[in-house]
């Protein structure tokens, strides 16, 4: 399993692609921990060079230039990087 979950209120299965250099991906991660909503993460440059291949073309259909950080929400919408109002929006959160 590479994902990692973190706890909060359920608003779907919402998977957050990253990488743990990624300042982008930071401020994303806190976003998400602030909206208190449950996600899984991976960061994808931590995993063994197979494990990113099999992550990497997952995203891959969510985000063709395989960029840091891709949100995916319910399996139906896609965020690339840093982009609070548009997570808030298909979260179904509205602006805060």
């Amino acid at each position: 399993m590479y994902w990692t979950d973190v706890g909060g209120k359920n608003r779907g299965d919402i998977e957050f692609y990253a990488l743990s250099t990624c300042g982008w991906c930071a401020k994303t991660k806190k976003l998400l921990d602030e909206l208190g909503v449950r996600y899984k993460y991976v960061y994808v440059d931590l995993l063994f060079a197979w494990e990113q291949q099999e992550v990497l073309h997952k995203m891959e259909q969510w985000n063709p230039h395989r960029s840091f950080p891709t949100v995916v929400i319910n399996g139906e919408v896609s965020v690339v990087g840093y982009k609070p109002d548009e997570i808030k929006e298909a979260l179904k959160l509205g602006r805060e």
